[in-house]
């Protein structure tokens, strides 16, 4: 009799132990990480932005389970300064939000990104907004981001859009290859020959939250629109080590 009491019990017991599981695996309602990382250089879009030297970066973000989702973002800059004594900037700020989801093997992602250059003595004002929209299959990502206002400073240059294509592939457990092509086009007459394409080759480790980064980077961007009044081919061949740690 004892025995087939116990038996019973456990018999109940795991049962009741998957709910259990899966309510402790539930993603939660809201949810708050930060990230912080340390790069050999700043490259956007295949474009050097702090002249061949290091930068911090960092950020934070909110998410939803819903799918909503809030974040900030900020690096040093040297860009706007670069040769030009008018300008005090060394910060770029970026605030952004939209929704994701996931269904199987597919993903999405909308939203909208507005870079903020806070400073004096521009003569062409820096800050931009985009909108963006991706879509994801396995290890790779589609993506299109879209200007409503005029790139980065380049008069006339509205309705710009950059497409890129990302493959982040496993190649054994913590350790990936990350690919990735982009083509930037820049709107307006006035900016004719600044478009260009930019590719990535590199491998990331991720060692318990601390991932180590190192990617080399190119693009066929005009010298003649992608070098800085201190001489510096923003666009040439480079390779890239960073570090980045998320909380």
């Amino acid at each position: 009799m004892r025995k087939t009491v116990i038996a019973s019990a456990l018999i109940a017991a795991s049962a009741v132990l998957p709910n259990v599981a899966t309510a402790a695996d539930a993603t939660p309602e809201h949810t708050f990480t930060s990230n912080v990382t340390l790069a050999s250089e700043y490259i956007y879009r295949g474009i050097g932005q702090t002249n061949r030297k290091p930068a911090v970066q960092g950020g934070f973000d909110y998410a939803h389970s819903s799918g909503l989702y809030l974040g900030t973002w900020a690096s040093n800059v040297s860009w706007l300064t670069d040769g030009n004594s008018t300008v005090s900037n060394s910060i770029e700020m970026d605030f952004y939000g939209g929704f994701k989801g996931t269904a199987g093997d597919f993903s999405y992602d909308v939203g909208l990104l507005q870079y903020f250059y806070p400073g004096t003595g521009y003569g062409n004002n820096p800050n931009t907004l985009e909108g963006y929209v991706s879509a994801g299959y396995s290890f790779l990502t589609l993506k299109y981001s879209h200007s409503f206002s005029d790139l980065f400073g380049w008069v006339g240059s509205k309705n710009s859009g950059y497409l890129d294509l990302t493959a982040n592939y496993e190649l054994v457990p913590s350790v990936n290859l990350v690919a990735h092509v982009g083509r930037q086009r820049v709107a307006g007459s006035t900016s004719e020959g600044a478009s260009y394409t930019d590719w990535k080759l590199g491998v990331t480790k991720d060692f318990s939250g601390t991932v180590l980064g190192l990617s080399y980077i190119t693009t066929n961007a005009s010298s003649a629109w992608y070098t800085n009044l201190l001489g510096k081919d923003l666009g040439k061949d480079r390779v890239v080590l960073s570090v980045t740690r998320s909380f």
